[in-house]
């Protein structure tokens, strides 16, 4: 026996004799059939076709499908409704294993799988098959080998299989397309995903934001495949509900800008101190949204162990939550006290603050370190990374007690990263605030498309004793390298400034999101911008 096609491992309780009829039947009549009509009348003739059949074969193992032997007047499947609220609309699914249609967004076919046991159903306006067992729209080669030639006959059948074929470009095309000035714009507007949002008063510092986390991969994939349980007595003050609404607005293929007022709301609502028109810090932005959405992640985790310092697995701090070790030496008896807190983003400090910084790289002849070219008098992320991860004396005004000594000693403290997130964030700290000053620091920091962390963990902290950097020794190992996919500026003054993001769509397709106005961007635009969030992924994820 031939081994089965990769996939959900689920479907193969579906196929079992005649699975290949029945599911060819279902697009024919419900998903390709065009018309509400055409649905209908097909419909019908399929119900009386399956229920001149004998009486229903008992459930189990081996039984044919129910909806194989329902009669028509059972299984309402001409009416092609929610079988529990009658609605047409709210993503209507058809149950694969007998004659129910439920809408998804009310739940009532999700409802249905649990207390049948039926695990599969199709999506009745685009064809997806959904598995209630993975909690998401699975790919099976045979499913859509049959998908796809039940649409080409249904497209042949309604005299428009020419008409709306696939279209190859030739190569004359491909050349005059080349040499199209106004193919840019094409490329941008034609792009899924990307889409402006309409600045409602000062909001620039929340829309590049929602950029960022629309464009987090695992974060999309959660909130396209309707993974939130809500708990709250009141969904509409849910920030996570919201938030699977904008992702939705976003994926949709409209092209015209979104209007986030709904969100807007919410974050006054849950975040007090950024209510108001007043022009807000985009990163402070960022870590009250997260907040919130961990706060009401609850149920989402489906009890599953979390492998975070936060002791949570909900979708945030699965993406975000990574943790930092804190290491205490003690001066005289050398005891270290290590503690290790969980971290959604890093904050670094700049040269020009009022910090004393590091000194640059030594690479000022044009070397390259961490994929980052060090030109003469230029910093880098790798050398703000240093700076956080190096030793620091604590001097004689900030004795700690030590448990060794039993008295207070000077020490030394030294941060690393214990766990790394799969979304690395870092917060150039370009806004000074204190006593006497209060400015912005526009030093430019060099920033590389892909990162290794390796050096900065707290399994390499022996390559990095006394401050010296070095180049990591284990250069197979993947399990630390990130990928930029998203860059947050601020253009202007302290007080008087706008916020812009750039946006990696695809492997090497950059956009600029300014507000409702979305323009394609190169990588040179991007590097060499000035810098204020920088969101990295994991290139290569654990298996748990």
């Amino acid at each position: 026996m031939s081994p089965p096609a990769a996939g959900c491992c689920h479907v193969t309780g579906f196929k079992v004799e005649n699975w290949k009829q029945n599911l060819r039947a279902i697009y024919q009549c419900f998903v390709w059939s065009g018309s509400a009509e055409t649905r209908k009348r097909k419909g019908l003739m399929w119900c009386q076709k399956r229920g001149q059949l004998a009486q229903p074969a008992a459930e189990g193992d081996g039984a044919e499908p129910a909806f194989l032997t329902a009669p028509c007047s059972q299984a309402q499947a001409k009416s092609c409704i929610c079988h529990m609220c009658g609605a047409h609309l709210n993503r209507l699914h058809s149950c694969l294993y007998c004659v129910f249609f439920g809408c998804f967004t009310k739940k009532h076919i999700h409802e249905h799988a649990k207390t049948k046991r039926h695990n599969l159903a199709i999506d009745l306006l685009y064809g997806g098959i959904y598995c209630f067992m993975c909690q998401d729209y699975i790919y099976d080669k045979d499913m859509e080998q049959i998908a796809k030639e039940e649409q080409r006959k249904a497209w042949k059948l309604q005299g428009i299989g020419e008409k709306y074929s696939t279209w190859e470009p030739t190569k004359r095309e491909l050349e005059l397309l080349r040499h199209n000035p106004k193919r840019r714009k094409i490329t941008t507007n034609c792009t899924i995903g990307l889409r402006g949002l309409i600045n409602l008063g000062n909001t620039c510092f929340m829309n590049c934001i929602v950029q960022a986390l629309t464009h987090t991969p695992l974060l999309r994939d959660f909130f396209l495949s309707d993974r939130h349980k809500c708990e709250m007595q009141s969904p509409s003050s849910c920030l996570v509900c919201e938030m699977s609404t904008l992702f939705q607005e976003f994926y949709s293929g409209h092209r015209s800008p979104h209007i986030p007022y709904r969100l807007l709301h919410l974050v006054w609502t849950h975040a007090r101190h950024l209510a108001g028109y007043e022009q807000q810090d985009a990163h402070e932005f960022l870590i009250a949204a997260l907040d919130v959405l961990h706060r009401h992640c609850k149920g989402d985790d489906n009890g599953k162990k979390a492998n975070n310092p936060n002791h949570c697995n909900c979708i945030i701090d699965q993406i975000f939550t990574g943790g930092l070790q804190s290491d205490v030496t003690c001066q005289v008896c050398h005891g270290v006290s290590t503690t290790i807190d969980p971290f959604w983003d890093i904050s670094l400090d700049l040269p020009g603050s009022s910090t004393p910084f590091w000194p640059l790289s030594p690479g000022s002849d044009g070397s390259v370190v961490n994929g980052e070219s060090h030109v003469s008098g230029t910093t880098t992320l790798t050398d703000c990374l240093r700076r956080f991860t190096r030793p620091e004396h604590l001097g004689s005004s900030a004795k700690i007690k030590c448990s060794g000594c039993h008295s207070y000693q000077e020490s030394t403290k030294q941060l690393t990263m214990k766990k790394l997130p799969i979304v690395a964030c870092f917060h150039l700290k370009r806004f000074e605030h204190s006593a006497k000053l209060r400015r912005k620091i526009t030093t430019y920091v060099s920033f590389p498309l892909e990162l290794d962390m390796t050096p900065f963990m707290a399994s390499s902290k022996e390559s990095r004793m006394n401050g010296q950097y070095q180049q990591p020794t284990d250069s197979l190992n993947n399990d630390n390298k990130y990928s930029l996919f998203a860059v947050v500026n601020h253009q202007g003054t302290l007080e008087s400034g706008h916020y812009t993001s750039f946006i990696r769509q695809h492997k090497d397709q950059w956009f600029k999101c300014d507000d409702a106005i979305i323009t394609k961007a190169s990588i040179k635009d991007v590097l060499d911008s000035e810098g204020y969030l920088l969101f990295y992924h994991k290139q290569f994820l654990e298996y748990e």
